[in-house]
């Protein structure tokens, strides 16, 4: 098994920045890429941003420009740098992984989030 942690999340004014991080733990071979989504109250769970173990990243259009995703292989972890959030970025922010638990099983891994209020 392969547990995802978050940490980060709070209360933010608008315009402000935060920082998000999720560290992965457990029995990992290889971790393919690592993501993070959000969920809205009343509205589905949507991708904010994935990073592959190389380095590519891709981020949904809401967050473009505002938003960096990074990851650490050697410590397992992925980062979201968010700045000039909005009211529209509250939501409870999830961290995603693609996780080989050995050479031959293969999974995908959620945390259980951190929420992220934006308001002021």
């Amino acid at each position: 098994q392969v547990q995802l942690v978050e940490s980060g999340g709070g209360l933010v004014q608008p315009g402000g920045s935060l920082g998000l991080s999720c560290a992965a733990s457990g029995k990992i071979f290889r971790i393919n890429a690592m993501g993070w989504y959000r969920q809205a109250p009343g509205k589905q769970r949507e991708l904010v941003a994935v990073i592959t173990s190389g380095g590519t990243t891709d981020y949904a259009d809401s967050v473009k420009g505002r938003c960096t995703i990074s990851r650490d292989n050697a410590k397992n972890t992925v980062y979201l740098q968010m700045n000039s959030l909005n009211p529209d970025d509250t939501a409870v922010y999830y961290c995603n992984a693609d996780v080989w638990d050995d050479p031959i099983r293969r999974h995908g891994y959620w945390g259980k989030g951190t929420l992220v209020t934006v308001s002021s």
